[in-house]
């Protein structure tokens, strides 16, 4: 049962882990045939992939990231929080080994909402200057200068200026950066200004009409820190360092794709469509799982529990998840897979997005692979599964283990207590003096396990040194009533003889004191033969019998002996040998016929017999008279048990008759047996035999002829 309790758990386990391998793959599957359904809807759009030039090596790779509600243009950063970690720092530029003072820094962050571009430029400037409403240059003040390809395919640039904090005024201006081109300003290109405490924001859109198919545009920050000259002090830009005459290049998810994927994301996925370069065109979905509620601290006992449950099970979920913490270059790994035109998808974690199933499935255009259509998602409803799972097998180790240890311990008590009452009823048995009090035990005796035989055994041994205690008190009393029969007749005739003077009387009382001491020396002998019987009988050896001639030679000996009785033989008519000692069945016959004489009226019948199948014979001796009575019939072969009422012939009894047939019988392999006839006038003692081997196959071979 200890073993049980630890391996269901464990192979419980071992059947949590194959389900939740079962899940991940599942999920896995239906996430690649997911997949393979968008990338079907996209096969064959060329038109959507290739907006942006195919090689953007060399350009600073600016990212408008998609955002779920239009920026208020006020100049603060207060609605930023979705893309502002994803901000851009320029100008930080070191000239060995230290910063180069000369070019400020900005950040630049920019977002996508309903085909517009937002963007929040946070520039360093220790000297903010203004632009002077009486000078038409502009290029003599702190300003901002846009660089992008219009919808003719021609360079466009546009200045943003300020006259002080607040909203700011765009024109397009010259190849010189100049003057304005038009007198009006460009009112669709709205920014505001803000100070900050070391130097200025601005927020400004640009929508998506004004910038030509490749949708690209630069970004420059101008310095001006000395009001009276005016003089440009630094250019910081997102050009590229390498002297190349482009601009930053602004990648933007497409409106086209991002249309057709957005209804396609659901709780716990994100669906990105990635091009050829590795660029993501769309994007929708989110793998992050909502954070679970905490549990409120008046749950009870049972959150306490569960609680401990999880801290308990935490090293068990480390491990679990230690080889998937491994992959950290997951992603490039199915992508450069998936647009090597092999569908796949891979089991990963980290730390922020916990476990993720990655699957990709290449789009193709022409025999050409354009792109990919990768889904993430998360895997916490197979943890939560999974979670659930441990925790139960967990409560059910921990019941079951209770369970077992409570049973144990009320099996335990009550078996220390039937112990203690058989032992103190034991104890109880026996006084102080070694005599026995009861010849039976009561407690646990009606009992059917190993206590209970235990119980028979130890009242089953008090009833035997009760009979024993029995015999060693009876004996004194029996021997003064045996012996002194005999020694008052010694003592009457040599009284007699000493008074006696003629030779005849003499003769009569000195044959009389002979017989007392022949009674008395036949009483030590029969007590000395019955101590030292089974000695005798293990040295001496045994020899292969004809029982049936021993038997016919011994009734003849009994016919001619006792000539007051008739003695028959009944039974088997042929040779039966057996392997025994002739004298001691001789000795046991003895005890037989004097017991059926002892029993049974001058001129009746005596029966001897020998009955036999294929293993053993049966030796019997039937007398009439008296019954032997019910409760007597198992006692009868002990020692010193005696079931005669009187003794009127004075004879010596000492119920040692039968108990020396019990031992020889069982010397030699057999067992004896006392019956009442059927018609209750008289008994049968049987003595079972083994029969010898070449004796028993002849008798059945004469059965079977």
């Amino acid at each position: 049962m200890s073993f049980a309790l630890v391996i269901i758990p464990w192979f419980s386990y071992l059947y949590v882990s194959e389900m939740e391998d079962f899940l991940v793959d599942s999920q896995a599957n239906a996430q690649l045939l997911t997949a393979e359904g968008i990338s079907t809807l996209l096969n064959g759009r060329s038109d959507l992939f290739y907006e942006l030039p195919l090689s953007p090596e060399g350009y600073e790779q600016l990212y408008a990231h998609p955002l779920q509600n239009p920026i208020r243009i006020d100049g603060r950063d207060n609605d930023w929080e979705e893309v502002l970690e994803y901000n851009i720092g320029f100008g930080n530029v070191e000239v060995e080994g230290e910063t180069d003072p000369r070019l400020n820094q900005f950040y630049l962050a920019l977002g996508e909402h309903n085909d517009q571009i937002y963007a929040l430029v946070t520039v360093k400037d220790d000297a903010l200057v203004f632009r002077d409403r009486n000078i038409l240059r502009l290029d003599l003040s702190d300003h901002l200068r846009i660089t992008f390809t219009g919808q003719d395919e021609t360079i466009k640039k546009v200045v943003l200026t300020m006259t002080e904090a607040g909203v700011m005024t765009a024109y397009l201006i010259d190849n010189d950066w100049r003057y304005a081109i038009k007198g009006e300003p460009e009112n669709r290109i709205p920014g505001f200004m803000s100070e900050t405490e070391d130097g200025y924001a601005i927020e400004f859109r640009i929508p998506l009409e004004l910038l030509g198919s490749t949708r690209q545009f630069g970004l420059a920050v101008v310095d001006v820190d000395d009001s009276e000259t005016r003089d440009i002090e630094s250019i910081t830009g997102t050009l590229p360092s390498a002297g190349r005459d482009a601009y930053g290049l602004v990648l933007l998810k497409s409106p086209e794709v991002l249309r057709i994927i957005e209804g396609l994301g659901y709780s716990g996925a994100n669906i990105q469509v990635i091009d050829s370069q590795r660029r993501v065109r769309a994007e929708v979905g989110s793998n992050q799982s909502a954070p679970r509620q905490a549990s409120t601290p008046d749950e009870g006992w049972t959150d306490t529990w569960f609680t401990f449950v999880d801290l308990l099970m935490e090293p068990l979920y480390e491990i679990i998840e230690v080889n998937l913490r491994a992959s950290a270059r997951v992603d490039d790994e199915v992508i450069k897979a998936s647009l090597a035109g092999r569908p796949t998808y891979q089991r990963t974690y980290s730390d922020e997005d916990g476990e993720v199933i990655i699957a990709a499935h290449p789009i193709i255009a022409q025999n050409e692979i354009i792109g990919t259509v990768l889904l993430k998602q998360n895997t916490e409803r197979i943890l939560e599964l999974r979670r659930d799972a441990l925790q139960r097998i967990i409560n059910f180790s921990v019941i079951s283990l209770l369970i077992f240890v409570a049973l144990i311990l009320v099996f335990s008590l009550r078996l220390a207590g039937r112990i203690r009452r058989l032992g103190a009823e034991a104890n109880n048995a026996i006084d102080i003096y070694g005599r026995l009090k009861t010849n039976q035990l009561k407690a646990e005796t009606q009992s059917g396990d190993e206590i209970g035989d235990l119980a028979r055994s130890i009242s089953g041994m008090l009833a035997r040194l009760h009979q024993h205690n029995q015999f060693l008190e009876n004996m004194p009393r029996t021997l003064r009533h045996e012996i002194n029969n005999p020694l008052n007749t010694l003592s009457t005739s040599l009284q007699n003889l000493e008074l006696e003077e003629s030779v005849e009387g003499r003769e009569k009382y000195l044959e009389a004191a002979k017989r007392g001491v022949t009674r008395i020396g036949m009483i030590v002998q029969n007590l000395a033969d019955a101590a030292s019987l089974e000695d005798a009988l293990d040295a001496e050896e045994t020899e292969i019998v004809d029982l049936y001639q021993l038997v016919q030679n011994y009734l003849q000996n009994c016919r001619s002996m006792h000539g007051d009785r008739e003695f028959k033989y009944q039974g088997v008519g042929q040779t039966i040998k057996t392997d025994v000692s002739d004298f001691r069945i001789e000795q046991l016959l003895d005890k037989l016929i004097d017991n059926a004489m002892d029993f049974s009226e001058p001129g009746s019948t005596i029966t001897v017999g020998i009955n036999a199948d294929s293993r053993n014979l049966t030796l019997f001796v039937t007398n009439s008279g008296p019954t032997i009575p019910g409760d007597q019939l198992e006692n009868i072969f002990d020692s010193m048990v005696s079931v005669r009422e009187s003794n009127p012939d004075n004879r010596l009894h000492f119920g040692m008759g039968l108990y020396v047939v019990r031992i020889i019988a069982e010397h030699h392999g057999g067992s004896v047996k006392a019956n009442n006839l059927y018609d209750g006038k008289g008994v049968s003692i049987k003595v079972t035999l083994p029969i010898h081997k070449e004796t028993s196959d002849f008798t059945q071979a004469t059965a079977a002829g």
